[in-house]
């Protein structure tokens, strides 16, 4: 938790690299993911840099993996996962020529046998086509004679003569376009038969499976005989030799049958040898995958490198958190090591001229909450960061809002599914899913907060449980009971102590329980609230500490605690004095509950300067002298706003004309390998660079801050009133739940359908609440409690603009890529 309390410091780094080593060196930072490097030719063309060749070799490589997974999907041959443990590292450069060679060898051999493939499947479909030619044509060619005699009045010709005619294969959907074309360029003098095939015909060039039918055009004259196979050719219509005898037809059968079955035999050959050419290649092509992404992110980052005058040495810079500067020297020395090089490799820290990039290390656990604090945006270089609290405020606010002991266990339920199995379940795909699983953590500690304020509220499925025994008691007799329809009972005589812990069951049953609730609720909603912005306020003293500005401290901080804690702090304060001073078995009648003020009117009387007349024998205020404490405390809550919006311009003006400056200095490390990246830090930290900045914009700048200030002052208080909203909203819909649907089965008698009913609408209640009281009312809470920590909680103190380390890491570009 303590590296999360504010981003790691960062050091611009200057790392001299001998080209020998560059390659491994490169190789083991990426597999320790701790250096972000800065591209050093940014202005040089892509395809001008030192190692182009080297990344279109593995744009190469990667065209050939693609390749031989294309081809492995079209068999359904799925590729073995690879385990995490066994994750190859990034090939040496002598590796790099044998697997060249062998993705070359395996896509070869696959393009030779795609194409024998290919080729033998088109024998195969014109000898099967061949065949269907002889055999449909069988029939049309039994009855010739009877042809040349119906031939005189298709054809319309004076003379009876031997009949041409040409067969084929067409699509058969093509065939009556085909047949109508036949018929215009004849005008009529064509006699067409037809055959469909049997079983469809697969495509050796497409794969597709297509049906195609036989045909035979009879006619007479050569000259239409040449027009029939244009219309053919035309119409990607095979023409086949068809003989007239059938004796001639039986024999070409019977080779065309032979033929066949070595065509059969020779597919299957090359299919099996096809297949295991691929099984093979899919055992290690999970492992190449990851060796040439890795090889082709190490040439993409040397190309950010440059090289020094004598052309001898490649020189990077990184930025390096100052945790991991050992690390990464030590990867610098087995890199060149690994590469055998006998000039070692150096690190040298170097003054920056750019605010360093945030980095705050998180675990499974934090970096949930991390993800919610980024989202709104990613803290300014060492600023204070709101993820280490939102672990706690975050789940605790939202249980306010979701306070209920049995939707809480439902949803701890989830959660504990997903943190138990956390293995298994990381290897499930969807974006919704992936979603909650991110957020597992932060949904096991607000179903644990949700146990605790259901605990609080006393409340379980909308009813309560009387687990110490109610402090109310009843002294009425029977007759008293009977004879009332509402009895009201009085604190001061039917309460026997204090219940132990939470709400006192009894509510349940009260008539005013919602009027109770809402004051209740109500109450502590301002209470959370207060407390948590002047948490947020007091975050920005610790921030300006920090960076020394002092001037903020004085001109910023102070007047927006105390108007903070003069105003909405004292009306809290309010509320326990209210809740100490008035009890129902006091004697004296100013402290009963019936004289107690009402703390609204209070506080709006006092920012008014107005009185109200109280009740006969009771008194206005809380304590003696409360008239002019509330008059103090708004004369030097008012007193605040002209030194916030006056305080910080005047005091710059003034350090302007003397020419001296002005107490915005920031922190400065003695170390001198820190003062740089210190001094640049503040830079971009809020300083808004006031020595350059125009005094107009300054005062400008200063009366939105302040009108900001005083303004969302007030709206936010007013905003965390959402916590007695939702919690209300969310108890009453379980009640009408509760009462419209389930208690609807116990008010059927009946020994057989009762159970049976009361099984249905269990069900029914079952569902309705799962979707509508834990998922969309957890949502909604979900999103106020996220507002309020963006909103009013982060805008106290937290500035947001800075941007992410972003390390070379093989994990991450592994992850990413799978993503």
């Amino acid at each position: 938790m303590g590296d999360m309390f504010r981003s790691e410091e960062m050091a611009l780094c200057q790392m001299f690299i001998q080209p020998e080593a560059a390659y491994t060196s490169v190789n083991e930072l990426g597999e320790r993911g701790c250096v972000q490097f800065r591209d050093l030719n940014a202005e040089v063309n892509a395809f001008q840099r030192k190692f182009v060749t080297e990344v279109r070799r593995c744009d190469e490589l990667e065209r050939r993996m693609r390749y031989i997974e294309g081809e492995l999907r079209k068999d359904n041959i799925t590729l073995p996962v690879l385990d995490e443990d066994m994750e190859p590292s990034a090939p040496n450069p002598r590796e790099i020529v044998d697997l060249e060679a062998k993705l070359e060898s395996i896509e070869t051999e696959l393009r030779e046998l795609s194409q024998n493939a290919i080729n033998l499947n088109s024998n195969f479909l014109d000898m099967t086509e061949l065949q269907q030619v002889l055999e449909k044509t069988q029939n049309f060619f039994s009855n010739t004679q009877n042809i040349n005699v119906d031939s005189k009045t298709q054809l319309d010709h004076q003379q009876s003569g031997q009949l041409s005619f040409v067969a084929g294969v067409i699509k058969l959907e093509k065939l009556f376009v085909f047949e109508r074309m036949l018929w215009r360029i004849s005008r009529g003098n064509i006699f067409l038969r037809r055959s469909d095939f049997s079983n469809l015909v697969k495509d050796p060039e497409t794969g597709q499976w297509i049906s195609k039918s036989v045909f035979v055009a009879f006619f007479q004259g050569e000259q239409l005989k040449q027009r029939v196979k244009k219309v053919c050719a035309g119409f990607h219509a095979a023409i086949y030799p068809c003989p007239s005898s059938q004796q001639e037809r039986r024999q070409m059968l019977d080779d065309i049958y032979l033929r066949l079955q070595d065509l059969r035999m020779v597919l299957n050959t090359t299919a099996d040898h096809r297949s295991r050419v691929l099984i093979a290649a899919s055992r290690n092509l999970a492992t190449w995958s990851i060796m040439i992404k890795k090889m082709k992110a190490i040439f993409h980052t040397l190309n950010m490198f440059n090289l020094d005058v004598t052309n001898k040495c490649l020189i990077g810079e990184a930025w390096v958190p100052f945790k991991d500067l050992p690390i990464v020297q030590n990867a610098l020395n087995q890199g060149s090591k690994r590469a055998e090089s006998n000039v070692p490799s150096f690190l040298n820290i170097i003054a920056a001229d750019e605010q360093p990039p945030t980095f705050t290390r998180t675990n499974k656990f934090t970096g949930g909450f991390q993800n919610l604090i980024d989202s709104y945006g990613m803290a300014t270089y060492r600023e204070i960061n709101p993820a280490l609290y939102t672990c706690i405020t975050f789940p605790f606010l939202f249980a306010v809002m979701f306070g209920d002991l049995g939707h809480g266990l439902v949803l701890l339920s989830f959660a504990l599914v997903m943190v138990l199995r956390e293995k298994q379940l990381r290897k499930v795909k969807g974006e919704i899913f992936n979603i909650f699983f991110s957020g597992r953590y932060i949904i096991l500690l607000m179903a644990l907060f949700s146990l605790y304020t259901g605990f609080i509220y006393n409340d379980i499925f909308s009813k309560s449980m009387n687990v110490f025994g109610s402090a109310w008691f009843v002294d009425w007799n029977r007759s008293t009971i009977l004879d009332n329809t509402h009895l009201q009972m009085d604190p001061g005589k039917h309460v026997s102590g204090v219940y132990t812990m939470g709400l006192d069951p009894i509510w349940q049953l009260a008539d005013n329980k919602i009027i109770f609730l809402n004051t209740y609720k109500m109450k502590l909603s301002i209470i959370f609230g207060v407390l948590h912005m002047i948490f947020g306020v007091c975050m920005s003293l610790v921030n300006d500490c920090y960076f020394r500005r002092r001037i903020n401290i004085i001109m910023d901080f102070l007047p927006q605690i105390i108007f903070l804690a003069l105003l909405f702090g004292y009306m809290v304060f309010m509320m326990f004095f209210k809740w100490v001073k008035y009890s129902a078995k006091s004697d004296h009648l100013p402290n009963t509950p019936g004289c107690a003020p009402s703390i609204l009117i209070l506080f709006i009387n006092m920012m008014l300067f107005k009185h109200q007349e109280p009740l006969e024998g009771c008194e206005e205020y809380l304590f003696k002298e409360q008239e002019l404490v509330q008059t103090i405390f708004v004369i030097i809550a008012l007193a605040c706003i002209p030194w916030m919006l006056l305080g910080k311009p005047i005091y710059l003006m003034c350090c302007r004309k003397k020419k001296s400056p002005p107490l915005y200095e920031e922190k400065v490390d003695i170390e001198q390998s820190r003062s740089a990246n210190k001094n640049q830090s503040s830079g971009g930290h809020g300083s808004h660079d006031d020595d350059d900045e125009p005094i107009s914009e300054i005062f400008i700048h200063q009366a939105i801050h302040t009108i900001e200030y005083v303004l969302s002052t007030i709206s936010h208080t007013a905003s965390y009133l959402r916590l007695w909203a939702l919690s209300l909203a969310h108890a009453q819909l379980s009640e009408v739940l509760w009462g419209m649907v389930f208690a609807m089965s116990f008010s059927i008698q009946s020994y057989i359908f009762g159970p049976i009913f009361l099984y249905v609408i269990f069900i029914f209640w079952s569902v309705l609440t799962v979707g509508i009281l834990v998922l969309i009312e957890g949502l909604s809470a979900f999103l106020h409690t996220l507002r309020l920590h963006w909103v009013e909680f982060m805008s106290k103190f937290y500035e947001g603009l800075g941007y992410a380390f972003q390390p070379f890491s093989f994990e991450t570009l592994l992850k990413g890529v799978e993503e």
